[in-house]
């Protein structure tokens, strides 16, 4: 609810002060995480105000293309046919890597695993099992959570998977939409980032991932394993923006960088880049 005033308030001040407003959309993954970095950002910059929404990823690179957005967030790193949008209009473009997250697959808390390897998790989210009977031999439904297409979550578990997702898969706004839907459906199974779990979630079970290299479960909350690469499902976290608003946008890049903003980081559950353990 904090957060939700909180964006709202941002989101008013844009309006009447449009040219001191640093207008930042996109992912959802980072929208939480933007929330608490521009409220701190705000009490040592009150001249600067910031307005953030999510949306996808899809979508905040697209308002960067448009100019409705001075900052796109995206888990995901752009594409070729975005590229070539931007370059088609002459807007040169650049990019910073601010966080690393790393994403949970969830389910309710009292289905009977705790672990999964990376060729089941294939099989369920692509749809080669229609049930769980290969996995804990009770022929219970699987119901499936994620995201839609434009989101940079949904590309980057299809990309590492190596799957198209199944067509029975339901496409959920956002992660906390797929955390309520996991809670009432004791035979889903879902996708969040880590954040959204790091403080422990009543009713959903975070599960251990293993693959082929590396044969130890490893779970998305383990932020040493997290620093070592260890964990399948890891990521950059981006935000790209047009090169001639660099000095508009600095102090707020800046700020995510310092000391400060990298503390928030990391108790919001995220990873930052480039520090020491």
């Amino acid at each position: 609810m904090r957060y939700s005033i909180f964006l709202l308030l941002f989101l008013l001040f844009s309006c009447s002060h449009n040219d001191d407003t640093i207008k930042i959309k996109g992912s959802d993954t980072e929208v939480n995480l933007a929330v608490q970095l521009a409220e701190s950002f705000h009490q040592t910059n009150s001249e600067v105000f910031v307005s953030i929404s999510g949306g996808g990823s899809g979508l905040g690179i697209a308002s960067l293309l448009n100019n409705t957005a001075d900052i796109a967030n995206s888990s995901r790193s752009i594409n070729k046919v975005e590229i070539d949008l931007f370059k088609q209009r002459g807007i040169p473009i650049d990019s910073f890597i601010f966080a690393q997250d790393a994403i949970a697959f969830v389910v309710a808390s009292d289905f009977p695993i705790d672990s999964i390897n990376t060729q089941n998790l294939a099989n369920v989210f692509g749809g080669k099992f229609k049930d769980w009977s290969p996995i804990i031999s009770k022929k219970l439904p699987i119901n499936i959570y994620g995201r839609q297409s434009n989101s940079g979550t949904h590309d980057f578990v299809k990309k590492r998977l190596k799957i198209e997702f199944s067509p029975y898969a339901k496409q959920m706004n956002g992660n906390a939409q797929i955390l309520e839907a996991i809670k009432a459906d004791h035979s889903g199974i879902g996708y969040v980032g880590a954040g959204y779990v790091i403080h422990g979630n009543k009713g959903i079970k975070v599960l251990t991932i293993y693959d082929k290299e590396n044969q130890k479960a490893v779970s998305p909350l383990d932020a040493a394993m997290i620093r070592a690469g260890k964990y399948y499902f890891q990521r950059p976290l981006y935000q790209y923006y047009k090169s001639d608003s660099y000095l508009k946008i600095k102090p707020f890049l800046d700020f995510e960088k310092s000391k400060i903003g990298k503390k928030i980081i990391q108790t919001s559950g995220y990873y930052p880049v480039n520090i020491k353990p």
